[in-house]
């Protein structure tokens, strides 16, 4: 073998070496966490936690989803609003209340108001931007959050696309790429929530963050808190399960 010819060889070998070592991308380290639940079928329990400067409120709600497209959510506790149940499919929502044995279509007025006292906003139920889509995302280098080494990624909203969020920096886990933080920010690059992830576990078979808080910037105190108490991605769930008429009739 001529000298010349082995030389390449082995430049050769060193450059996919180094490739196979190298960061991915910001992109690719996008999707693969939203890869983790996107297109999945699950059936949990949570538990919310609300909490604020003069008093902390706790909810239990029985949740189906079916990718980003359907949602059901039953309120299992406390008493006053058991039973009451959401129903989202694509870009609306629906609200049965029991106590009145009334279902109300959300108008586009009630989609800024809090999700049942949370930090949560209707419209955050229905909000369909792909942060891996509308986004223009940078990877900013390594950060340890939560005893987790995670790349920390800057993506900024592209001009043409229709989002809530002008800029978010999030940090996700290296090994197991779980969105572990995330910082959102508005047109005028003010901070408005950030999102916490903590307990991770596997549950249902995958690697997951098992809590979750969202923390208003701009409310001193105030937070709300997300633990799964069960979660499920095996059980397949018909489309035909997310209809206004099964909204009376979820356990």
């Amino acid at each position: 073998m001529k000298i010349r010819t082995l030389v390449i060889i082995v430049f050769a070998g060193l450059v996919a070496m180094a490739a196979s070592t190298a960061d991915p991308t910001a992109d690719s380290i996008i999707k693969k966490s939203q890869d983790k639940f996107t297109g999945a079928q699950t059936t949990a329990s949570i538990t919310i936690t609300i909490q604020r400067p003069k008093w902390t409120r706790t909810m239990g709600i029985k949740s189906w989803s079916k990718g980003t497209k359907f949602s059901m959510n039953l309120i299992t506790a406390p008493a006053r609003d058991k039973g009451t149940v959401f129903l989202k499919r694509d870009k609306e929502v629906w609200n049965w209340i029991p106590s009145v044995e009334r279902i109300i279509k959300l108008p586009p007025s009630m989609m800024s108001q809090s999700w049942m006292g949370t930090d949560l906003t209707n419209d955050d139920l229905v909000r369909e931007s792909s942060v891996e889509k509308d986004f223009k995302h940078t990877l900013l280098g390594k950060e340890t959050v939560g005893g987790r080494e995670c790349y920390k990624i800057q993506s900024v909203a592209k001009e043409e696309a229709a989002v809530v969020w002008g800029k978010i920096v999030s940090w996700i886990d290296v090994k197991d790429y779980i969105q572990m933080k995330a910082q959102f920010f508005d047109e005028d690059n003010e901070l408005v929530n950030t999102f916490n992830s903590m307990n991770v576990k596997m549950m249902g078979g995958k690697m997951i963050a098992s809590k979750m808080e969202i923390v208003p910037a701009d409310k001193k105190n105030q937070k709300t808190i997300f633990e799964y108490t069960s979660l499920d991605f095996t059980t397949p769930i018909s489309d035909d399960f997310f209809t206004v008429q099964n909204m009376k009739r979820v356990k």
